[in-house]
C-alpha cells in the first residue's frame, strides 16, 4: 500500500501455530474459537508476518519472523510452515536482504527476532540483513540476555547476540523518533521492553502493534495474553493507543492474524471494529 510518499509492503515469514489458551488468557474458549479455531491440540494458526517500508531513502524491516535456524522437535512443537518465507517474500517484490537499511525489533521473542541472524555457508551465525542498522529497546536486550525462568524459553540468543559483536546494534531508550517518519514508542507490558512502532508520511500514519494487539480478536481490551508480563498494563497501553487510532484514522497492521494484515479501524459501541481492509 501507500502511505504518504511510503511504499509499505507486508512480508510473510510463513505461519505456526500457538496453544489458544495463552494467546487469550481469560477469555473462555467458547468465545475465542469462534473467530479463532483450535486444532486437536488447542492450537491457533498465526502468521509470521513482517512490514517493509520504503521511504525512498531508507528499506526499513520492522520484525524479522521465525528464521530457520530451528530444529524438527521446535518445528513440530511449534507447527511452523514455510511454504512462504521472508527470503522468497523479498524475491516476490524485487528486494534483497542486503538492501535493508534499517530494522526495529518490537521485542526479542524467537517469533519477531528469529529472522534477524541466519547460518552463513561456513556454519556461523551472522547478521541476515549485512548493511543495517538493528533498532532494540535497552530494557528489552538486558532482559532477553539475562532472561527470569519464566521468560527463559521465548529469547533465544543465537536470534540477536551475534548482533552487538557485528557493531550493528542501536539500543534505544523510551519513545524516540529513529528516522524522519519512523518512531518507536515503549510500551513494556508484554515484555520489559515491548515497541510499538509508528509510521507517518504526509497525513498518514500507520501503527504496528507487534504485540501489544497481536491479532483482531486482540482488539477487544480484555483479550489478553498469558504471554504478558503485566497484562493490566497491556490492557492500559492497548486503551490509550486504540484512542489516537481511532480519533486520528491511524491505519493498523497486525503482525499475527492470519488473515488480515492492514485495516483501518471504528468504533462500534463498546467494541471496536475493522472498518475496511487495505490491500
Amino acid at each position: 500500500m501507500k502511505l504518504g510518499k511510503f511504499d509499505i509492503y507486508p512480508l510473510l515469514d510463513g505461519f505456526f501455530r500457538l496453544d489458544g489458551g495463552a494467546m487469550f488468557g481469560v477469555i473462555p474458549k467458547v468465545l475465542w474459537q469462534k473467530t479463532n479455531q483450535p486444532d486437536t491440540n488447542n492450537r491457533i494458526l498465526l502468521a509470521l508476518r513482517t512490514c517493509l517500508i520504503d521511504t525512498q531513502k531508507e528499506l526499513i524491516l520492522i520484525d524479522t519472523g521465525i528464521g530457520d535456524k530451528y530444529e524438527g522437535k521446535f518445528e513440530d512443537i511449534y507447527q511452523v510452515k514455510k511454504e512462504i518465507n521472508l527470503k522468497n517474500s523479498f524475491k516476490q517484490i524485487g528486494k534483497k536482504s542486503e538492501d535493508v537499511t534499517l530494522v526495529i525489533n518490537t521485542h526479542l521473542h524467537f517469533d519477531h527476532c528469529g529472522g534477524n541472524t541466519k547460518i552463513d555457508k561456513n556454519g556461523n551465525i551472522v547478521p541476515t540483513f549485512p548493511n543495517a542498522k538493528y533498532y532494540i529497546q535497552k530494557t528489552e536486550w538486558e532482559a532477553a540476555n539475562d532472561p527470569d525462568s519464566r521468560s527463559r524459553a521465548s529469547y533465544l540468543k543465537e536470534n540477536f547476540q551475534v548482533l552487538e559483536k557485528a557493531k550493528v546494534l542501536n539500543l534505544v531508550d523510551g519513545d524516540q523518533k529513529i528516522i524522519d517518519g519512523i518512531e518507536v514508542i515503549k510500551t513494556s507490558a508484554h515484555t520489559y521492553g515491548h515497541q510499538v512502532v509508528l509510521i507517518k508520511s504526509e497525513d498518514k500514519t500507520l501503527i504496528y502493534w507487534g504485540d501489544l494487539i497481536p491479532t483482531v480478536s486482540h482488539l477487544n481490551l480484555p483479550y489478553l495474553m498469558s504471554y504478558d508480563l503485566f497484562p493490566l498494563q497491556t490492557m492500559e497501553q492497548k486503551e490509550k493507543l486504540l484512542n489516537r487510532a481511532l480519533k486520528e484514522d491511524w491505519v493498523s497492521f497486525f503482525e499475527h492474524d492470519p488473515k488480515i494484515a492492514i485495516a483501518y479501524l471504528i468504533q462500534e459501541g463498546k467494541r471496536i471494529r475493522i472498518k475496511s481492509i487495505v490491500e
